[in-house]
């Protein structure tokens, strides 16, 4: 994996406080708080099971919430009509419960070392879905310059630099860039809005070997699919031959 010497100071960092904090609270769940056994690590039981288990059937394209005859030649009626840069989405849950309230405590400065164990537990729990992708390359999402600067770090860079660290693929977070800033998302109600929103918003970053690559990328919230799609096509105008979208959760738009 591609890591340069400022990556490897941060990743020890995020270490070093995710160390520190056992040491000052030993033994317990960095969510709820409860003493582990000795033979767990970062979770308790419950907690784990709630963040690392998806309930119900999901969309194989979009991964949206569906029932169990919603799908028709690979596609739920959400996204039937839709035009996707991307493949396909991998999820890890649905936003709610426990992994909103994780989400939501990622996006302050004091959540970076929480994304980036979150990224390496889902790669642990779900090695055999990304193993299946062949991926040559991880890139997350990135935040427009303003929106990091006041947030202190990307989520997603973090999240992504964990599931690169556990699975062995290369993390590039420089190779795709938001030249343009947008609004919050949330602050537009209907999809049609959403895709005005974020349009060429994203740009691959000139002169990375993109070319032929099979590319993941990462994010933590899906709504709409319209960020994703527009990152994606970015990739993709790249050179990058195929993008698949993994995101912590899934929100239904």
């Amino acid at each position: 994996m591609t890591v340069s010497w400022l990556d490897r100071l941060i990743i020890l960092g995020r270490h070093f406080l995710i160390g520190a904090r056992h040491l000052i609270y030993p033994g317990c769940c960095l969510l709820c708080g409860q003493p582990l056994p000795a033979e767990q690590t970062h979770f308790c039981s419950l907690c784990r099971q709630a963040l690392f288990t998806d309930p119900g059937p999901t969309c194989p394209h979009c991964a949206g919430t569906i029932g169990p005859f919603a799908v028709i030649d690979g596609r739920c009626h959400a996204c039937r009509k839709e035009a996707f840069a991307f493949e396909q989405v991998l999820r890890l849950g649905r936003y709610e419960g426990l992994l909103r309230e994780v989400i939501l405590r990622l996006k302050n400065q004091h959540g970076e070392g929480l994304a980036e164990l979150l990224g390496e537990c889902w790669a642990q729990e779900a090695a055999a879905r990304f193993a299946v992708l062949h991926l040559d390359v991880l890139v997350p999402v990135p935040l427009h310059w303003r929106r990091r600067w006041q947030r202190g770090y990307n989520q997603s860079a973090a999240l992504c630099r964990g599931l690169a660290t556990y699975l062995g693929v290369p993390y590039q977070p420089s190779w795709l860039r938001r030249v343009r800033h947008t609004p919050r998302q949330t602050s537009r109600p209907t999809p049609a809005e959403r895709k005005a929103n974020v349009r060429g918003a994203f740009q691959a970053r000139r002169g990375v070997p993109l070319a032929g690559r099979s590319v993941l990328l990462v994010d933590d919230v899906m709504t709409t699919g319209a960020t994703a799609s527009e990152a994606a096509r970015a990739l993709r105008a790249g050179g990058a031959s195929r993008v698949v979208v993994a995101v912590l959760a899934r929100a239904q738009g």
